[in-house]
């Protein structure tokens, strides 16, 4: 396949998920209008989903696989549902969260999008990130640049950490196993920087180091789904993304430092190595 030709596919499988992501947002709207809305519970008291969860998916589902009937999919609530651990092959792929930030969509908080990525050869090659609430469509596909409901999007110059406004996902304090490191990791890049921002939803987190309203997002303990959509726009905003430590990341464990610029992400693994080592001394 020529590269004139892979990019027109990857536009096509861009241009037909934008349409289905932004026909999906009415759909989860309509739950988080709701005062109450009905939830349970799937791994632990923390991991929360909605009959709206489960539509979203399925409707993205249905429409990519219709239009795309040789595409893959991961998608967060059917692998829940079937107790599966996702798995990621060289067939184009599309990799799911119907919402994100469910927590924050059962309390009307409006930080939580619908995200999609998409693989090929195991490389992310379209992301799109939707909030519907404030109607702001993410969207990138690869060599041509990140947008913002249509216009261009680029990641702040920040090179230093003390200059950085910074994000973290503070509920996975949540997680016992893995309660201390975050501590650790949290109270070492808070101390450093100008400020610290969590909001529950990984996928806007990303969005907004993409469009430079923060300068760097750093995480460990995820999902695939949660950063697959948000992975690809930031680096076509001129970001990087890259291991936890340094190094490539893998989508299906995406531990990994989301920043403006490749001299504030090694500040940042500094800083992570650092609170690492404090936390094996003090065992």
């Amino acid at each position: 396949m020529s590269d004139s030709a892979e990019t027109q596919t990857i536009r096509n499988y861009y241009n037909v998920a934008l349409e289905l992501v932004m026909k999906c947002g009415p759909v989860a709207c309509e739950g988080y209008e709701q005062a109450n809305p009905e939830f349970k519970t799937k791994t632990a008291f923390y991991d929360l989903v909605t009959v709206y969860d489960k539509k979203v998916e399925d409707l993205l589902i249905a429409g990519l696989q219709k239009a795309f009937p040789e595409t893959k999919f991961i998608g967060e609530e059917g692998t829940a549902e079937n107790n599966s651990e996702p798995v990621l092959t060289d067939a184009p792929t599309w990799i799911i969260d119907p919402i994100d930030g469910t927590t924050n969509f059962i309390r009307r908080f409006p930080n939580w999008c619908i995200s999609v990525g998409l693989a090929i050869n195991k490389e992310l090659v379209v992301g799109i990130v939707y909030i519907p609430v404030v109607n702001e469509m993410y969207s990138a596909y690869k060599g041509h640049g990140a947008y913002l409901n249509g216009k261009p999007i680029s990641v702040s110059k920040c090179t230093k950490i003390n200059n950085a406004l910074i994000g973290t996902e503070m509920s996975l304090i949540q997680r016992a196993p893995v309660r201390d490191k975050h501590v650790k990791r949290l109270c070492k890049l808070a101390s450093n920087c100008t400020g610290c921002r969590g909001i529950g939803s990984a996928a806007v987190m990303l969005c907004y180091v993409a469009r430079g309203s923060i300068d760097c997002f750093a995480v460990e303990d995820l999902q695939p789904w949660d950063i697959a959509g948000g992975a690809l726009i930031i680096r076509e905003a001129g970001g990087i993304v890259c291991h936890s430590k340094g190094g490539e990341f893998s989508i299906l464990k995406p531990d990994c430092i989301a920043a403006a610029t490749p001299e504030l992400a090694q500040d940042i693994i500094g800083l992570i190595n650092e609170a690492d080592q404090l936390r094996e001394f003090s065992f």
